[in-house]
């Protein structure tokens, strides 16, 4: 488990990943925050456009009553405005106000003579029907919003057009202001606390059938190895489910492997053993010399056995429990039998058979040179050791298109039709072959149809191309 780990550790990076509900809470209400803010600052420019239309209003009021005021008297524009409504004017609860009426030719008739004056670029409002236009302004030190009425004055004598402006300082704006501001942040905060709390609750009620998940694996026992049930968890999560329970399997069959690999490795091992322990108490009671000499030899011939059983035994551990992609590259399949033909040519020549190489000049796979090696030394082996002195073993490498194909054939006593699928079962030994070599481990085709499994190989067994004998037949693909 600690190598699959660190594997994904180095995917997902060094940092662990951390709370879950944490992140979610983060994911889920920072960008709250963060959209009722934006909320927040569109009410607010809101409610101000909305103060200022108020406020305009009241003012355009204002500058109308005293509007209605302003006549021509005795051919010039005057103001009647009481000392009562001059004191209205001058100063307000919020603030202060101040006016000025200008007459037709731009004099000043009353109010403040230094107000200032309308701006070129002020357009006419279009809220009212009236010709007013509002604008900021900067007035003994203090920023002031006017508005400038034009109002049509005329009598008998004379017609024109007077300008009445009434300014106001912008307290009573601000102060509204900020109080829509701090009753708008008040709401948004406590609707920002109640939809946390409510964020908060529900990411604990769904992320509980995560803690009845981890509960119900940390509460099995060490060899219980079954199906966690998927409908602990939501239906998005049942995937990781599914994925555990094929990782447990796979764990499941490992284990099997692994302890009927022990017990076939312990029972092959207890009779080569056991004739051991037998030939060295022969061999300890024996008084002759040449008697000696000869359970010695016997006791030689055993160990061989044993070792090549033992070396059997490793290799097909090594083939079954390997990485399938773990250093695949293309490799010369040529090369490979060309080596192991050299390895095995001592054994042939001792048994005087004829061994022959016909092969591709390159025929490249995709694979594992030391297990494909293991590969055509069994079967180079099982060959050698199956056929009878004076016979042939012919090695064969084709390629034909997108496959590359190996052919090993004998002329030994070859595998009846209805035991060559048998043969593959690891200790399996065919009839002729207990005949012909008692002394066998029934290892080497299993070790050929894991390796070849492995490598994406297909294995078959077929008869002599002429008289008794085996050939065996792998085909792969080719890595071009």
């Amino acid at each position: 488990m600690a190598p699959l780990y660190a594997t994904m550790r180095s995917k997902i990076g060094a940092a662990p990943l951390g709370s879950l509900r944490s992140q979610l809470l983060r994911w889920l209400l920072i960008p709250l925050v963060l959209l009722v803010a934006l909320n927040a600052v569109s009410v607010y420019d809101n409610a101000l456009d909305a103060a200022d239309m108020a406020y305009d209003r009241s003012l355009l009021a204002s500058t109308r009553a005293l509007a209605e005021r302003v006549a021509i008297k005795d051919g010039k524009v005057v103001a009647d405005v009481p000392y009562v409504a001059l004191d209205s004017f001058e100063t307000d609860t919020l603030g202060r106000i101040y006016y000025k009426v200008s007459g037709i030719d731009g004099e000043t008739v009353s109010g403040f003579d230094d107000l200032p004056p309308v701006p070129a670029n002020v357009p006419r409002s279009e809220a009212y029907p009236a010709l007013v236009r509002f604008y900021h302004a900067d007035y003994n030190g203090e920023q002031v919003r006017i508005a400038a009425l034009l109002q049509p004055v005329y009598d008998d004598s004379m017609r024109g057009i007077a300008l009445i402006q009434v300014g106001e300082t912008l307290d009573a704006r601000r102060g509204l202001s900020r109080k829509i501001l701090l009753d708008t942040l008040l709401r948004q905060a406590v609707m920002v606390l109640a939809v946390a709390s409510l964020v908060w609750f529900a990411v604990r009620l769904v992320l509980r059938p995560l803690m009845r998940l981890k509960i119900e694996v940390e509460n099995r026992a060490l060899n219980d190895l079954s199906d966690v049930d998927q409908a602990l968890v939501h239906k998005e999560v049942r995937p990781l489910v599914a994925a555990m329970n094929g990782t447990m399997s796979r764990m499941h069959n490992l284990i099997a492997s692994q302890r009927r690999f022990i017990a076939d490795a312990s029972h092959q091992l207890r009779t080569p053993l056991t004739v051991l322990k037998t030939q060295a108490e022969l061999a300890l009671r024996e008084n002759d010399p040449d008697a000696m000499r000869e359970i010695v030899r016997s006791i030689a011939a055993t160990t061989d056995a044993t070792v090549h059983l033992a070396n059997r035994l490793l290799t097909l551990a090594r083939v079954e429990h390997g990485s399938e992609a773990a250093g695949m590259a293309p490799v010369s399949l040529t090369a490979i039998v060309r080596q192991v033909g050299l390895e095995m040519a001592l054994p042939a020549v001792q048994k005087q058979i004829d061994l022959s190489l016909d092969a591709a000049d390159e025929a490249l796979v995709d694979g594992q040179e030391l297990m494909l090696h293991e590969l055509v030394a069994n079967l180079v082996d099982n060959a050698i050791r199956y056929t009878p002195a004076g016979g042939k073993v012919a090695l064969r490498v084709r390629v034909d298109g997108a496959r590359v194909q190996l052919d090993v054939e004998d002329s030994g006593c070859g595998i009846a039709d209805d035991e060559r699928e048998k043969v593959f079962t690891p200790f399996y030994r065919s009839s002729g072959a207990l005949e012909t070599n008692p002394g066998g481990t029934g290892l080497g085709l299993s070790i050929v149809r894991e390796v070849a499994a492995q490598h994406r190989a297909d294995v078959s067994l077929e008869s002599a191309s002429a008289g008794p004998g085996l050939r065996v037949v792998i085909c792969f693909d080719s890595a071009a």
